[in-house]
């Protein structure tokens, strides 16, 4: 393991959990990349009942010694190493949507785990955890007295605060694109991938009353590689999954945006293999193209170092589906262009097929107006037919065979007047 790696995991203090073995429900959301789910994850994490990640649980697999270039040679994971590791990493940034800000103490750290996460080589360096912790205590002090400020406003503070050195490390975090100032993401350690997420402020930690009456909520897009391995995690739970979808054309091309995109989705740094890409359209194309795999990985992902970016791309969106309705999972299949179009509708889904009372429509989704819902982890604003702007190209792509056929089983349309 990578020593920097060793050394994030013995800076960060995460007590060890008995509670793994006693959690009963699990809720993994099976979706692909750039299939809206992390605006779908945070409404449905809004509810009293369900427990979440601040962010996706890849950053806890690569502490744990679990994913690509460690028990794998993509982001599939037949075996989970280290389970009661993980899974005390998992319990402790559980949380439940609260009206009351975190206790101090517990914000602190989980500020500092977080960020560690995110800049490792940096708050590694001699002095910079000292200097850290008085930027946080700093800024955390301010919150009381900001108690009516809104959670954005608050992490900006946070954020100000730490990077106030170097300003330019907030525009990796997700919305702050507009400070990029011509940089691109080049850590030497990646462990989370960018846009970078914080702690959520208003949350209640979970804890041991919670484990028999509450679900705890996942999801990554490479869980699609990896299903069973909740399973092993919480032995006793029930796991139920819920297929998420997006049409091919929105997919693809919001994946060609993010693979383009200097800020963000750097998932894995080839060049730690000694592997070189020479992707058409990407590799030749930005900077950071020859070394840095972005999104998630499939298990075929060697047969496309060479290909085309749209041939990259459209592997990503296929595989993904096709793993997860090969795999056999009972999965409630619902699509992210439903959950634009009536989100209370789709909710109430969900919550129905979980067993949990209905839910009141989070405040950020309450009032917004098809198709202007809040914007996550975003490349650029959305706007309906964003796919128009490659229109030929996925036109010509949808012609194929298992374009048509995938479409097919995910229950679209392949009329391009229905695509959103």
């Amino acid at each position: 393991m990578d020593s920097l790696l060793l050394a994030v995991k013995s800076h960060r203090a995460v007590p060890r959990s008995d509670l793994r073995t006693r959690v009963r429900r699990v809720a993994v959301i099976l979706c692909g990349s750039r299939g809206g789910s992390s605006l779908f994850k945070e409404a449905l994490a809004q509810h009293p009942s369900i427990a979440s990640l601040d962010g996706e649980l890849d950053p806890l697999l690569a502490l744990s010694g679990n994913g690509f270039n460690q028990n794998s040679d993509s982001d599939a994971i037949e075996q989970v190493a280290n389970v009661e590791e993980l899974g005390s990493s998992i319990l402790d940034e559980m949380s439940f949507a609260s009206a009351e800000l975190l206790d101090s103490d517990l914000l602190l750290r989980k500020w500092k785990n977080r960020l560690l996460l995110q800049f490792p080589a940096h708050f590694l360096e001699t002095g910079a955890g000292r200097r850290l912790d008085q930027s946080l205590e700093a800024a955390l002090r301010q919150f009381k007295s900001g108690e009516r400020r809104s959670e954005a406003e608050l992490q900006e503070l946070v954020l100000s605060a730490v990077f106030n050195d170097d300003p330019w490390r907030i525009s990796y975090y997700d919305g702050k694109a507009n400070r990029s100032d011509g940089r691109h993401f080049d850590e030497p350690l990646k462990i989370e991938e960018p846009p970078f997420v914080v702690p959520t402020l208003r949350r209640r930690a979970f804890g041991s009353a919670d484990v028999r009456d509450s679900v705890l909520l996942f999801k990554s897009p490479a869980d699609a590689y990896r299903i069973g391995m909740y399973e092993q995690l919480f032995p006793n739970a029930e796991v139920t999954y819920i297929h998420l979808t997006r049409g091919f054309a929105q997919s693809i091309n919001g994946l060609m945006d993010g693979w383009l995109y200097p800020l963000g989705f750097f998932s894995h740094d080839l060049s730690k293999i000694g592997g070189e890409l020479a992707i058409r359209g990407y590799s030749d194309t930005v900077a950071f193209g020859r070394k840095w795999w972005k999104f998630d990985l499939p298990p075929n992902w060697r047969k496309f170092t060479d290909a085309k970016l749209e041939e990259v791309c459209l592997n990503q969106w296929h595989s993904i589906h096709e793993a997860i309705l090969q795999s056999g999972v009972c999965a409630l299949r619902v699509s992210f262009e439903g959950f634009v179009d009536e989100p209370v509708a789709t909710l109430r889904l969900i919550t129905d097929h979980l067993g949990l009372p209905a839910m009141a429509l989070p405040g950020a989704l309450a009032g917004a107006l098809p198709g202007a819902l809040p914007i996550k982890m975003a490349t650029e604003p959305p706007c309906p037919k964003r796919w128009h702007k490659r229109g030929p190209l996925l036109l010509e792509l949808g012609q194929r065979a298992e374009v048509r056929e995938m479409m097919d089983r995910l229950g679209y349309s392949m009329e391009p007047d229905l695509w959103l």
